[in-house]
């Protein structure tokens, strides 16, 4: 007589075993340290200190002050925060963490940059506000988008694509309304949305990166920036002219890059340039 082995049916991995969302101690203790900086920074007066360059026929003045060095300080600590927030995923594996690096770095720098351009008060209390709820939002989806495989892959891959441009259009904005020289203002665009480019398309590509597609999209812009710096145009028209150039570009290139028809290929980035040149028109 033989006995009968039953194998027990493997159990089912609970939400404790593989979280979909990160550890909330880290998440906050991550968040709260960067808000504190931002907040703590209008409170320290320290004085101004600018460097010239000087070329033949032209005096190039940069100046720096605390809130400049923070805003980079904060953007390395974002970046730091999202590696100890990622080791936590247990699909992480060996895996490195550099790709999520992109836009949580993005995020805490522009949020930096723009608070830098606003008067302590209603505005800047918004600001810090919307720039917390961003940074909580990138941070979860970075650590879902770590599973290719999960469900809710899709909406992280989206959301965290919306929010990149969006934190472009609200730096290009912040820019221009704060009214910088063109050499101060167009490196941090164009390396801010080399930034967003290179991140949207390595997610839309299921991890390839786009080096050269995001850096000839950083760059037209850039050279659609120096055109447009000179014309009288409102700060949110600036920025949706830029905005509506740079998302139709990177949607083509993606498009291109994944093999679509090439009748149909444009119909998306068609759209959206026309739509949000007609905002920028309408705004103007």
């Amino acid at each position: 007589m033989k006995a009968m082995i039953e194998t027990p049916a493997p159990a089912a991995l609970s939400s404790e075993e593989h979280p979909v969302f990160p550890d909330v101690n880290r998440l906050s203790v991550l968040t709260s340290t960067i808000l504190l900086a931002y907040a703590l920074t209008p409170l320290v007066d320290t004085q101004e200190r600018v460097w010239n360059l000087t070329l033949p026929g032209a005096v190039f003045s940069f100046s720096f002050d605390l809130a400049t060095l923070v805003a980079f300080a904060v953007a390395g600590l974002a970046a730091v925060g999202c590696e100890w927030l990622l080791r936590g995923h247990p699909r992480l594996g060996e895996g490195s963490t550099l790709p999520h690096w992109l836009v949580p770095m993005m995020t805490a720098w522009a949020i930096g940059v723009t608070l830098n351009t606003l008067e302590v008060g209603v505005e800047w209390w918004a600001m810090l506000a919307l720039g917390a709820l961003l940074l909580l939002l990138v941070f979860i989806a970075e650590y879902v988008v770590v599973d290719l495989s999960g469900a809710l892959f899709a909406p992280a891959m989206v959301g965290l694509t919306a929010v990149a441009f969006a934190l472009f259009l609200i730096l290009s904005i912040a820019m221009r309304a704060a009214e910088l020289r063109l050499y101060l203002q167009l490196p941090a665009m164009v390396l801010a949305l080399f930034l967003v480019v290179l991140r949207a398309l390595y997610l839309r590509l299921g991890g390839r990166w786009a080096w050269g597609w995001a850096a000839g999209i950083a760059l037209f812009t850039g050279q659609m920036a120096m055109g447009l710096h000179y014309l009288p145009l409102r700060p949110i028209a600036y920025g949706l002219i830029l905005l509506g150039t740079a998302y139709a570009l990177t949607s083509a290139a993606g498009a291109w890059e994944e093999g679509r028809p090439k009748a149909i290929l444009w119909i998306e980035p068609a759209l959206m340039l026309t739509v949000l040149w007609a905002l920028a028109f309408w705004w103007s």
